[in-house]
């Protein structure tokens, strides 16, 4: 393990811990190392210790008065973005929205690693990789189909990764400035990215044993996700580069490139996600 002077936080600390989309209170009940990156056992305070899980620091907030606001404001943009949905078909006020999307969250299966949608700090973080707010909307359905509705995405996926990479391959010609060569590692990057990233913090917890049952052959993962994995892999991005050792240039050309990618997926986005 680390120092402890290289932790962001302690054993026993109280904080704010996202899950799913919202932030909820939770204490740490140990410190570990994983991939030499500090990774924290939290419980959630209310919840069974079924729920207890091991979660990186990018997914930890410090319990102070700002953070609580934030903790606040995510939640009522969740209560009134899924109002508009609930009073028609189901009658629910306002308050039941919320109590029913907190006990759902204790009853259902949820990822190591959820999205975060609602609250723009979250995705500009240090990298500045801005998601937009269309595909944060299909983020939040996404997370809710798969965790709640028990709906599981069909495997392989039209069009898949890889397909769609290579779409935005023949667009960025005409679209950016980046040469043949660094194009292709900037999407070599993303698919290298991708496939690293897939069982640790891309799935939900429902998926796993649908991801276990894959029969590969000699396809990659790229070659049977779509659009709905990928965007996740944005979410996560900013924290996976900024534990990798990258000069600012670098740094500059990779967030003009993925900020592209993202308005490419956006511009195409009807015709991905049908």
């Amino acid at each position: 393990m680390s120092e402890k002077r290289n932790l962001n936080y302690e054993k026993d600390e109280r904080v704010l811990c996202y899950h799913g989309p919202l932030l909820y209170e939770a204490k740490i009940v140990r410190v570990e190392s994983k991939d030499d990156r500090p990774m924290y056992f939290v419980h959630y305070k209310g919840w069974k210790q079924t729920w207890d899980e091991l979660v990186p620091d990018d997914r930890l907030l410090k319990w102070n008065d700002a953070n609580l606001q934030k903790q606040q404001q995510l939640r009522d943009m969740h209560i009134r973005r899924k109002t508009p949905r609930s009073s028609s078909s189901r009658g629910s006020s306002t308050h039941d929205t919320a109590s029913e999307s907190r006990g759902r969250k204790r009853q259902r299966d949820a990822t190591t690693d959820k999205p975060r949608t609602d609250d723009d700090s979250i995705w500009r973080q240090e990298f500045g990789l801005v998601i937009p707010e269309s595909l944060k909307g299909r983020l939040v359905d996404d997370w809710e189909n798969v965790t709640k509705n028990d709906q599981l995405l069909q495997l392989p996926r039209n069009p898949c990764i890889t397909e769609i990479l290579n779409q935005y391959r023949e667009s960025a010609k005409g679209r950016t400035n980046l040469d043949v060569e660094t194009l292709d590692q900037v999407i070599e990057g993303v698919q290298l990215y991708f496939s690293k990233s897939l069982s640790t913090s891309l799935l939900y917890h429902v998926e796993r044993k649908q991801h276990a049952d894959l029969s590969m052959g000699e396809k990659s993962v790229c070659d049977i996700y779509g659009i709905e994995h990928l965007l996740r892999l944005f979410v996560q991005i900013p924290s996976l580069i900024s534990h990798a050792n990258v000069d600012a240039d670098t740094l500059n050309l990779l967030r003009d490139a993925f900020s592209d990618i993202l308005r490419f997926l956006e511009e195409h986005e009807k015709e991905y996600f049908a």
